[in-house]
This record gives C-alpha cells, structure tokens and sequence, in this order.
C-alpha cells in the first residue's frame, strides 16, 4: 500500500532543509511530495556547518516562493556560517518571497570587533527589495545586534500587515528611540504583540494604544537595562488606562542586573497587569517579591529570581504562593528552605515548572517539571 502523497508532505515538513533534499533523490514519488507547499510552509534552516555556499543550507529558488514562515539559525562564530545566513536572505529577497514570518537566532560567540552590519543589512535589503511585504510576524529578540531608528522604519513601513514585532534583543545599547515605535504604531495598525526596551517606551507610545480603533493588545514584553535610569517613569494612571484599554493585555518585564535598584520601584507601577517578570538583579529583593505579590497576584504566571538567599526572603516567598494561585512557573537561582517547596506545591495548582533548591548544588541549576 502506498502512502499518499499528502501525508508524505506532512513527514517532509518536518525534516530539515537537508534531509528534505535527501528524501527528494530516493524515487520520482517522494521528489513530487517534497515539491509540495505544504512541505515549506514552515521551514527552518539552519547555518551552522562551517562550510561556505553549502547547498544543502541553501533554499532553492523552486521552494523560496512555498516558503511563508522562515525561521534561520546561525552560529555567528565562523564567517562561513554568517556568508551563508547572507546568502539565504539576499536570495529570498531576490525571488521576492512572500514571507509571512520571520524569525533569527544567532548562537555562537561573536568574534572580536564583529556588530552583524552584514546579518543586519542581508535582513534590510529583504524589506528594501519589497516595495509593501505582507509580513506578519518579526522575531529578532536572539539576533544579538544594535537595532537603530532606520532598520525598524525600514521594516515597519514596508510591512502594514504586521501584528507582532519583538525587537528586545538584550543589546548594550537601545537605539531605537520611542519616536521610531510611535511610528511603527502608525505604519501597522494591526499589531497586538510588541517586544520592546523599557528605553523606548514613554507614554506618548501608550497613548497611541489608546486609540480606539486600534485592535486589542495582547502581549508586550519589556527588557530593562541600565540606561533606563535616565528615562522618564510612566505614570500608574497611564499602565491604568492602557490596562482598562486592553483587558487582556499580558506584560512581561526583564528586569537586567545593569538596572538602578532605584530605579526598579519606578519601573514596577501596581497597575501594570504583569504576566510575567524576571529580575536579575543578584541583590536583596525582598521588598520587590513582596511588592509583586501584593499588586500582580492575579495577573502573575512566571517569576524568576536571580537574589541572595535570607529568611527575610523566605518570608516573602511564603506570601508570594500564598497569594498568586495562578502561577505556572516560579524559578529562584538562591537556596531556600523546605517549607518554600512545600508552599507552593500546595498553594499553586497550575505550577507545572519550578527552579526551587534547598542546598547548594553545581550549576546549571535544572528545572523540576510537574507532570
């Protein structure tokens, strides 16, 4: 009995670029299925083989135009890896791809000296070759390279269709001014999910949310770094107004060890529904796990902690499973005692993830997964 086509297509989809150029040479009837658009529509290469102008990283010009959500991955550490990522952008943009998505992530050290001007602009020239894109989704938060005000001009202007755009790639230095996300507001009606540095919000950004044709926002992620501490802090009365706005908005905050730990206070307004909030600050955050059980208990789902163990703490986190029933996930990197385990085993009936030790031990420190 031969197997259809159609399910051939649906095994293909989920090989590699290689091993669908490999599955291609075995008989006529696997070579049809593997032409088949189902078998592109997602499709992840990855560059990563060292090797330069590797065909089988590279998309051929036959499958480009099947291909709607690209995901690329590249070990930026060798130069022939970064050649091919080029390769694969500038032959998309080329053929004029339809791209629905698209999604980077860099891994690998970065050499000495190296800033990605070639990666970054093998992403501009897709958007400059395509006079208005139907792009819908943007994912570079792992492509580890300064973002300025003209690539994401560049990239929102051309893109009208797009509803999510993250953009929080934990770089040094934010460059992309709040000016530069009220236009991209502006260019794209339709975004819902936005990932941001805390650096370009302000609430003149928010206050474009407010628009009432605007669709609802789901989710916006914030990273925050040291050079917030010369922003401007947004008012609760602002978090308010977009939270009765958008009521099932979710905001994740990232909070960077680089962040004033006086600044963190300003930054965490009560009326922010938090959904999740990581705070790296390897200081005493006692006061700030209390806060967050206080204001965020009925919006909290995650929270992780990088803080120094004490029993002022223990304290805390014994309030904190006491008071937020909906969290999924609770990962502290300081040892805590037995009764903590025990509190939110009991208090938390969603937990499915905990990172919880009672004594030190080598790192990394592994997650517990609940079944």
């Amino acid at each position: 009995m031969e197997i259809p086509e159609e399910v051939l297509a649906l095994i293909f989809s989920y090989l590699s670029v290689c091993e669908r150029h490999s599955a291609s040479q075995v008989c006529r009837r696997w070579a049809e299925a593997v032409v088949s658009p189902a078998v592109w529509h997602y499709t992840a290469v990855s560059c990563d083989s060292g090797e330069e102008d590797d065909d089988r990283m590279h998309l051929s010009r036959q499958f480009q135009h099947n291909v709607k959500y690209l995901k690329i991955l590249c070990d930026q550490s060798l130069d022939a890896n970064r050649k091919n990522f080029v390769h694969i952008l500038h032959s998309m943009a080329e053929s004029q791809a339809d791209l629905l998505g698209l999604s980077i992530v860099c891994t690998g050290e970065n050499p000495y000296f190296y800033s990605g001007q070639d990666l970054l602009q093998s992403v501009k020239s897709l958007f400059e070759t395509n006079s208005c894109l139907h792009l819908r989704h943007l994912d570079l938060r792992r492509m580890p390279f300064t973002l300025d005000d003209g690539t994401i001009h560049l990239v929102t202007s051309r893109s009208p269709r797009l509803e999510s755009l993250f953009i929080n790639n934990k770089t040094f230095v934010c460059k992309v001014t709040s000016e530069t996300i009220k236009e991209a507001l502006w260019y794209c009606p339709k975004l819902c999910a936005l990932g941001l540095f805390y650096a370009s919000l302000t609430e003149n950004v928010l206050a474009e949310l407010l628009n009432a044709k605007r669709p609802p926002l789901k989710l916006l992620q914030l990273h925050c770094e040291r050079m917030d501490k010369y922003n401007p802090t947004i008012s609760a009365e602002m978090w308010e107004a977009v939270a009765k706005r958008h009521p099932t908005l979710s905001v994740d905050i990232e909070l960077d060890h680089t962040v004033p730990a006086k600044k963190i206070p300003q930054i965490l307004q009560p009326t922010i529904p938090v959904t999740s909030i990581e705070l790296n600050t390897f200081t005493f955050m006692v006061e700030q796990v209390d806060f967050i059980s206080q204001n965020y208990c009925s919006t909290l789902k995650r929270l992780v902690l990088q803080t120094t163990s004490s029993d002022q703490l223990n304290r805390a986190l014994m309030g904190l499973a006491s008071c937020c029933p909906s969290l999924e996930e609770i990962h502290c990197y300081c040892v805590v005692s037995a009764d903590i385990v025990q509190a939110f085993l009991l208090c938390c009936p969603r937990l499915r993830k905990y990172t919880l030790k009672t004594s030190k031990e080598p790192h990394p420190w592994l997650p517990e997964i609940l079944q």
